[in-house]
């Protein structure tokens, strides 16, 4: 069995925002990238690997801002790679089939998420919380990409306001002005009978210690039926001397050993990066095209819509809650934003 070789770009113990460059340039055309760095670094990590011909995953949000994603979008057009967003959410089994299940519930109505991290997290997050990013992006972007997915070709986002909670975070960041908890409200047009449906989302890092590291729930209306999900507890607890009292999730993430070996190949956190690297093997050997994956995974051409939401989300927290409109070239069920604008009162 050959060893696993992990070399660092720059070396251990050295600090260089440019390395990406040095280490985008020791690969070749047609192999891939995997980015897990703070958000705001990610466009240009991830634009560096495209250019060199590299196929890109990108951990959500890829980018903060609309224009800088239509560009991520433009540039993997032109060198002719996959570049996709890692949200594992989508391969979720239950997700999966409340998805195709929503596809035929009618018009969209109603729709709302929660989703959490406990404020012991800001600790570990501290050298980026409210710096490189808010709760909204970390967060939020998990279920809008959800919806999003949902209502691919049936309705779109056209109307974005947020609202914030601020008290704890301020506090154990040492002063770095964040909000604790963010909710984004959107309204979506139908494209059947042109109705208007809302979603609300909501997330937050300043919830307390629980049974579970992430409470994850939404529930979901249609015209013609509803759907609730629990992702945070599937029926599964374990309680154990000396350990906290824990609900857990094995079809995310498997940790415990199954005869001293890894088991995690099935969980849906491991199948999101496989799928992926699948994909790459069949556009290189000319099996498929990378158009083909649009649709089929979170290819960055198709999930325009989350980062529009994410970013008319923060303008509207940083205007007081102004409302923002999204903006498109037509009336094509699967136009995606080019703009965003303050709606009008």
């Amino acid at each position: 069995v050959a060893a696993s070789v992990i070399e660092t770009c720059p070396a251990d113990g050295v600090v260089a925002r440019s390395a990406y460059k040095d280490a985008a340039a020791a690969f070749q055309p047609g192999d891939l990238a995997i980015i897990f760095t703070p958000d705001d670094t990610h466009y240009e990590i991830a634009m560096a690997c495209i250019e060199r011909g590299m196929h890109v995953m990108i951990t959500k949000p890829p980018v903060k801002t609309l224009q800088q994603h239509l560009e991520l979008v433009e540039a993997a057009k032109k060198h002719n790679v996959l570049c996709v967003a890692e949200l594992h959410k989508r391969f979720d089994p239950i997700y999966l089939d409340a998805r195709d299940r929503i596809r035929n519930l009618g018009p969209f109505s109603y729709y709302w998420s929660y989703m959490s991290q406990p404020k012991h997290q800001l600790e570990t997050f501290k050298a980026w919380a409210g710096k490189s990013s808010d709760i909204s992006y970390y967060l939020n972007s998990h279920h809008i990409d959800y919806h999003e997915w949902c209502l691919h070709g049936k309705a779109r986002p056209v109307r974005v306001t947020a609202h914030c909670s601020t008290g704890v975070a301020k506090k154990m960041l040492d002063g770095v002005e964040t909000e604790d908890t963010i909710t984004i409200v959107v309204d979506w047009q139908n494209f059947e009978d042109g109705s208007v449906g809302h979603g609300v989302y909501t997330s937050s890092w300043v919830a307390p210690k629980a049974d579970v590291h992430s409470q994850q729930r939404w529930f979901y209306m249609g015209q013609k039926g509803e759907v609730t999900v629990d992702q945070a507890h599937r029926g599964y607890t374990i309680a154990q001397d000396g350990t906290p009292f824990a609900s857990v999730n094995p079809m995310f993430w498997k940790p415990t050993p199954s005869d001293g070996k890894f088991a995690g190949q099935r969980t849906y956190g491991y199948i999101s990066f496989e799928v992926f690297c699948d994909a790459v093997a069949e556009v290189n050997s000319g099996r498929k095209k990378v158009a083909d994956f649009d649709g089929v995974l979170p290819t960055i051409g198709t999930i325009v819509g989350t980062t529009a939401i994410l970013e008319a989300g923060r303008r509207s927290l940083d205007e007081g809650g102004k409302p923002y409109e999204l903006l498109y070239k037509g009336d094509d069920p699967f136009e995606v934003p080019v703009g965003m604008r303050p709606a009008k009162m």
